[in-house]
């Protein structure tokens, strides 16, 4: 009876004891389950940044293309009115060559209704009674018989040329009617891009900070440069300077196989042509192309379009806005790094829609045209050296 009872004794003994080990971890133990919970907790926080950094990304791209779809129905808009007044000038002028050429047709109707009309007052007796004339009223009626043809080809002429008028009018009326439709849209257009711009500022504001130091930059630049091509030049320069340390090795990671080679950095890629859209920054008629001489004697290193006042500005090709503000000689000025070393400039700028620093596509709205008689004005630059911006606009 007692070697059961020592049996059960042993073993219960032996499981109490088992038990106490399994539920006593070590303190190495306990140090890495922390460091796993740890590491998952941070690769869950790094996800969700990323995935909150990718929505952001998203929204962001989302509004700027927003804004260069309506801008791009602004400009649309723009055209029509410049069209629809174009239009209308050329009805008006047409309709003033019409009546001249009317009062010019009816003169001798005029004349001979005239005759006419005198004719038929005078009494038929005093035929009778005047010496010859009945051989004048005979001399007359011949007359009239002869020149009935053309009075009558007269007349057609007058009536085609009264039926143009009245077709010159309805076409004056459809081309006010149209302006008025294209000002309506514009006016709903313009409400649509200011609510987005609206809206893109409220979540610039998170951004407030890097941008103001980005634009102290900018604008210590703008004081130190003397004209505008220094500016571009320093601008230019800062941006090699950065593309350079962007592309700078980081530090070589270890190998995730024990034995295996890391793999080297990758090979910044070589500054090439530009392969991003390009178009024009403003709805207007070509005023001076590159290498034209301007009046004042000095030789355009870009396209000058003249562009109503308010007339919408956007940005010609995707980039960074480098620099936003007035600047000396000029009004408001833009200048839009695109990599590269490519850069444009566009002056001529009443009111500015852009920020120094904040990203910008093709299309994006950049500001309003001062509508002067200097018009707006881009300039297409690589390496500080002017390019021929009309080859690039077929991509846009």
């Amino acid at each position: 009876m007692a070697r059961p009872l020592l049996i059960a004794a042993t073993i219960a003994t032996g499981a109490v004891a088992g038990l106490a080990i399994a539920r006593v971890p070590t303190a190495a133990e306990i140090s890495a389950d922390q460091i796993r919970r740890q590491a998952d907790a941070a690769a869950a926080r790094a996800a969700g940044l990323e995935e909150q950094a990718a929505r952001a990304a998203e929204d962001a791209a989302r509004t700027r293309a927003a804004e260069a779809a309506v801008a791009s129905r602004v400009m649309a808009a723009e055209a029509e009115i410049a069209a629809a007044e174009k239009r209308m000038g050329d009805v008006a002028a047409l309709r003033a060559r019409q009546r001249a050429r009317l009062a010019e047709e009816q003169a001798p109707i005029v004349r001979l209704t005239a005759a006419l009309q005198t004719m038929a007052r005078r009494p038929t007796a005093l035929a009778f009674v005047q010496p010859g004339s009945i051989a004048d009223v005979v001399h007359v009626r011949a007359l009239l018989d002869a020149q009935v043809p053309a009075i009558r080809d007269r007349t057609a002429g007058l009536r085609r040329e009264v039926a143009h008028g009245l077709a010159l009018q309805r076409e004056a009326d459809q081309a006010a009617a149209s302006l008025r439709d294209s000002r309506d849209r514009l006016q709903a257009e313009r409400a649509e891009l200011a609510r987005l711009e609206t809206r893109h500022r409220i979540r610039a504001q998170a951004l407030t900070d890097d941008s103001l130091a980005q634009s102290d930059r900018a604008m210590a630049l703008g004081e130190k440069a003397r004209t505008v091509a220094d500016l571009m030049d320093r601008l230019d320069s800062q941006s090699r300077t950065r593309d350079r340390l962007a592309a700078l090795p980081g530090p070589v990671l270890r190998p995730l196989v024990p034995g295996q080679a890391a793999a080297p950095p990758a090979e910044p890629a070589p500054e090439g042509p530009l392969n991003l859209a390009y178009r024009l920054p403003v709805t207007g008629k070509l005023v001076r192309g590159l290498g034209e001489i301007s009046d004042a004697g000095v030789r355009a290193r870009g396209l000058t379009i003249g562009a109503r006042a308010d007339a919408l500005v956007v940005a010609p090709a995707r980039g960074r806005i480098a620099y936003a503000g007035p600047f000396r000689g000029y009004d408001n000025i833009v200048i839009i790094e695109h990599g590269g070393g490519w850069t444009s400039l566009v002056t001529g700028l009443a009111a500015l829609n852009a920020r120094v620093g904040e990203a910008v596509d093709q299309g994006s709205p950049i500001g309003r045209a001062h509508g002067g008689a200097g018009g707006v004005t881009v300039e297409l630059r690589r390496a500080g050296q002017p390019i021929d911006i009309v080859p690039l606009l077929g991509q846009g």
